[in-house]
């Protein structure tokens, strides 16, 4: 009975999988056109709000003026729905589910080929299954992960691993080379997990979080000051709303642009372009390393 219902696990393991990479990917095209679609929206009313300024006034300053304006206005609406939802965080997430349901899915696969699975090993099974679900939710309303947490923390979603007895030195022997001195070097290596790498990702987490919190709130100010611009076209004799209009637009559409660009490429290039020197990797290696 334990092996037909890991054998049920692991096909419902199988579906999530399918189903988290399914919804990724329609999450993603998401975010690109959404993206791409606010950015024609911003750089068409910057080109509107810069043809007005060196118009020579009447019915054709108003068409532009009152065009330029409702774009952006719509443009700043999109924005803060966009930047609430993060479709970009959304498709990652899924990623994230579909590399921990296949670790889960090749995890019981493991079992069943070393064989005498227990109840204990179905009820971890079926924990992992349901924590899976509740840290990697498929709903936009209601069970959506925060997006802006107010704080920063390593994530603890993973049901606890069930107590194992103890085995000592002449137990260990024969054992595939595992012994008591194999044990304590995993130890050490994770101390030093705890104390320097999760240190340094909640250290990197809580930049990421400020700079993508920055981003969320400047897009829709930029529009939003854009449209002001905009809807002041023709009526003061100053060049700020002009300034306004065009200037607003263009940095809305690179603000929109850098806080959801994802790819793997351009995450590749950035870490490359960020990445310390020899020298200075030699002396802040991580335990990440070790491995």
């Amino acid at each position: 009975m334990e092996v037909v219902k890991l054998h049920l696990i692991m096909e419902i393991a199988t579906d999530r999988l399918e189903m988290h990479k399914n919804v990724g990917v329609q999450r993603d095209n998401w975010n690109h056109l959404l993206t791409t679609l606010i950015n024609m929206i911003t750089l068409s009313a910057a080109t509107m709000a810069g043809v007005a300024a060196i118009g020579s006034g009447g019915a054709p300053l108003v068409a532009m003026k009152v065009s330029s304006t409702i774009l952006y206005m719509a443009a700043t609406g999109l924005l803060a729905v966009m930047n609430k939802i993060q479709p970009s965080q959304l498709a990652e997430e899924q990623r994230n589910a579909s590399r921990m349901f296949k670790q889960l899915h090749e995890e019981l696969k493991t079992k069943l080929t070393l064989g005498n699975p227990t109840q204990n090993d179905v009820n971890e099974a079926m924990e992992k299954v349901l924590a899976l679900d509740k840290a990697y939710p498929l709903p936009l309303l209601g069970s959506m992960l925060e997006k802006f947490p107010q704080t920063v923390e390593p994530a603890v979603w993973w049901p606890p691993l069930k107590q194992r007895y103890r085995r000592t030195e002449e137990s260990m022997k024969g054992n595939n080379g595992w012994d008591a001195r194999l044990e304590m070097e995993m130890k050490e290596i994770v101390k030093v997990l705890k104390k320097k790498d999760m240190g340094e990702y909640i250290r990197l987490s809580k930049i990421v979080l400020s700079f993508n919190k920055i981003l969320a709130v400047s897009g829709p100010v930029l529009t939003g000051f854009a449209a002001l611009g905009c809807a002041c076209l023709g009526c003061v004799n100053a060049s700020w709303p002009v300034m306004l209009g065009v200037i607003g637009g263009a940095l809305a559409s690179v603000v929109n642009t850098l806080e959801h660009g994802r790819s793997l490429s351009e995450l590749k290039q950035f870490a490359a372009a960020l990445s310390p020197s020899d020298d200075e990797k030699a002396s802040e290696e991580c335990a990440s390393k070790l491995f």
